[in-house]
């Protein structure tokens, strides 16, 4: 076969890349031939300003002008210093009526020219976004968007560019304001939220921006700023997570290089892939950064949440669809229990809507869940608690219905506890003897989150040991409206016992008794370190000092009155061990009198996690305090789908039931028992069985003659036996131990 004859187009072509070439090399010497090319230029772009619908030689022949001079601009600056004026000139007034390769062109020579410096992000940016918002071409809209994108993750990528994000954010806020019924602010909508999801922005002003395009009026732009603040924050710890996953083995590749056939692109890779880790091991050494939610970004959450349930659920006079409309009722509730916020109408609102013929009700039931909280009056909720059951529990309703329900007033109690009564509770409870699972499952829910945050409520058959004590005892008591509990540091009390063993420990092996005295006491205390907070007692502290009420001139108090002091000072003390008692002595002294080095905080965090894996071995569920059982959930939002799991449970097959009781449980690869985890961990420990999982385990043919010897012993062989088993029990086994 002959040679494939080259024609005039790809000759012309590859003259341009020679010519290119040759100027990056030397533009002093190639400025003729430069010159000749650029008055080219100027003459074809009048000839196609003239007439933009020029025939295919003509544009191809600006084509590969524009693609020329842009390669060469950083060469002679000077001189075209116009140049990128005129593509922003064409682009903006003729992106409708250019052919296709021509302006993808001179789209990418604009990204060409901001990449060698010649124009700033600013003057790129500002040009290519109103082109984006105004095409109609799906094809420039892709390529648009995408080189906005990597402009503006490549001017931030070093340091953030606080300049030009601001700008950028002030065009895209004014889109959205200027008209709220134009479908042009969509694009400021995903653009904002790409930005977020990738951190290079993370400030307040891209949320304020997705705020006022949730008050938008056109259904797409809504959606796309609710969506936004219902997700946009789990994009982006996604995106984190695929990120720190895409480990880089370099040891595999070197191997690689000794092994087989060296390459440049085997070279190059290997060279990319150390720059890659070289650029992980930085990340890994820099502070984390503080990603803060959009929604604790907000500057005023209460007005926010208002005006979205005035305009979008209140107004009779919306266009929206009802996905769109739980979408916002989603974000409303949200906002509501996030920030504990008081919508007292939104909660009379729900009424028309909760009944099992509503049309999605279960996301209707998990909003209304979602947007209560303890600072919500309980007169408000009570109604909706008697609605609920009137209209989802009873005999006659479905089963999926009934656990609905009754799981709805269980999320809704677990945030406010005080909008149940006893009637109602007493009434509810009662289903945990159903035959169905999951209106039984989820009565059973009830009833335990009573024993913790309402036990008097209940009847007294009903409240379990831990209840009664609790209420006979007075230490459990149902929690008032508005009442908030004071915080504790997790898991301190456990720091506090293995500091006391350490301590005894530590006294034990220097051979001193575990418990010090008072004078050792004074001595600790004065070579203390400086960890340790100064005692107050102390009277050169600073502080105040007790003084007296009864002054010397008064003289010395009588009798009836030193009974009663000694009588008050006494309960008082009393009163003092009784409540330090109640707090533990250990937990508050450590809490309250020292700071904890980082040492301790890596211990501490060590103490939990063996906590929680014990309790998740041995079987037991660790108890939930009243506080946690209210404010639970206080950042997760509540889906139907978690109001519908009860019912879901008799649907589900034993592969998915599996699944669900695996989830939480830490060192469970699969489902065991709690007697086959504790003899899986003894092997992997490299610890021996015992006697009787050995017996167990043996041939029942070696233990015939063993058996046979039993019942052929005689007394007097049997007695022998039985006595040397208290012998060596006596003497602590065949070791002898004691």
């Amino acid at each position: 076969m002959g040679k494939r004859k080259v024609t005039a187009l790809e000759k012309v072509e590859v003259d341009f890349v020679n010519l290119q070439l040759k100027i990056r090399s030397d533009p002093s010497a190639y400025e003729p031939e430069f010159d000749n090319q650029y008055q080219q230029y100027l003459s074809q772009r009048e000839i196609f300003l003239g007439d933009t619908t020029s025939d295919t030689n003509t544009i191809k022949q600006f084509h590969d002008l524009v693609d020329l001079i842009s390669h060469v601009a950083d060469c002679y600056r000077e001189k075209l210093a116009d140049f990128p004026d005129d593509l922003k000139a064409i682009l903006t007034k003729n992106h409708a009526v250019l052919a296709p390769e021509l302006r993808e062109k001179i789209v990418g020579s604009l990204g060409l020219l901001r990449r060698k410096n010649v124009i700033d992000s600013t003057s790129l940016l500002t040009t290519l976004f109103p082109v984006l918002v105004d095409t109609p071409s799906k094809s420039l809209r892709a390529l648009l968007f995408s080189k906005i994108m990597s402009d503006l993750r490549g001017s931030n990528s070093k340091t953030t560019n606080h300049r030009l994000n601001r700008t950028i954010q002030n065009v895209l806020y004014e889109l959205v304001v200027k008209d709220r019924t134009s479908p042009k602010a969509i694009w400021a909508v995903k653009l904002t939220r790409e930005l977020w999801k990738r951190q290079v922005w993370t400030d307040a002003r891209p949320v304020d921006v997705m705020k006022e395009a949730c008050l938008a009026d056109n259904e797409k732009v809504v959606v796309g700023g609710v969506r936004f603040f219902l997700g946009g924050d789990k994009e982006r710890e996604e995106i984190e997570d695929d990120e720190s996953d895409d480990e880089v083995d370099l040891a595999k590749f070197r191997h690689q290089l000794g092994i087989n056939k060296k390459s440049k692109k085997k070279a190059k890779s290997y060279q990319q892939a150390v720059s890659k880790v070289k650029k992980q091991e930085r990340k890994k050494h820099k502070p984390h950064p503080l990603n803060f939610s959009a929604l604790h970004l907000l500057h005023d959450p209460q007005d926010f949440a208002e005006k979205l349930f005035q305009k979008h659920l209140l107004n009779t006079k919306t266009k929206l669809t009802l996905d769109s409309k739980l979408l916002v009722l989603q974000l409303v509730t949200r906002l509501v229990g996030l920030h504990k916020l008081t919508i007292v109408s939104l909660y009379s609102w729900f009424i028309k809507h909760l009944t099992p013929k509503q049309q999605s009700v279960t996301s209707f039931l998990a909003a209304l869940a979602q947007g209560t909280h303890n600072l919500v009056p309980p007169d408000v909720i009570e109604p909706l608690l008697i609605k609920i059951a009137n209209e989802f529990i009873s005999e006659a309703a479905a089963a999926e219905v009934a656990a609905a329900g009754l799981n709805a007033i269980r999320e809704i109690c677990v945030r406010q506890p005080l909008a149940m009564n006893e009637t109602l509770l007493q009434d509810l409870v009662r289903y945990k003897k159903s035959k169905d699972k999951g209106t039984m499952m989820a009565a059973k829910g009830l009833l335990s989150l009573y024993r913790e945050v309402g036990a008097e409520l209940l009847q007294k058959k009903d409240r379990g040991k831990d209840a009664t004590i609790g209420l006979k005892s007075g230490s459990m008591k149902q929690q008032r409206f508005g009442e908030e509990q004071v915080g504790e540091i997790e898991g301190l009390e456990l720091l506090a016992e293995w500091k006391e063993g350490e301590r005894k420990r530590k006294r034990a092996e220097k051979g001193l008794p575990e418990d010090m005295g008072s004078d050792e006491e004074e001595e600790a205390e004065e070579e203390s370190d400086g960890w340790e907070v100064a005692s107050l007692e102390s009277s050169d502290s600073g502080g105040w000092i007790n003084v007296s009420s009864d002054s010397e001139d008064e003289g010395p108090p009588t009798k009836k009155r030193r009974e009663s002091a000694g009588e008050d000072s006494e309960s008082v003390e009393d009163s003092k061990t009784g409540d330090e008692e109640k707090e533990g002595g250990a937990f508050s002294e450590l809490a309250t009198t020292t700071i904890l080095t980082p040492a301790d905080h890596l211990k501490l965090q060590e103490l939990r996690m063996e906590a929680s894996l014990d309790k998740a071995l041995n079987g037991n569920r660790p108890s939930k305090k009243k506080q946690d059982a209210i404010d639970r959930h206080a950042d997760d939002a509540l889906t139907a789908e978690q109001i519908e799991a009860p019912a879901r449970l008799r649907k589900m097959t034993k592969e998915e039931r599996v699944a669900l009781a695996k989830e939480g449980k830490p060192g469970r690869e699969e489902h065991k028992s709690t007697q086959a985890i504790r003899k899986s961990k003894k092997e992997a420990a490299g610890k021996s069985t015992s006697n009787k999982e050995k017996q167990r385990g043996k041939n029942m043919l070696m233990t015939l003659g063993k058996a046979k010897m039993k019942q052929k012993r005689s007394l007097v062989a049997t007695q022998k036996v039985l006595r040397g088993h208290i012998d060596r029990a006596k003497k602590g086994g065949r070791r002898s131990n004691f």
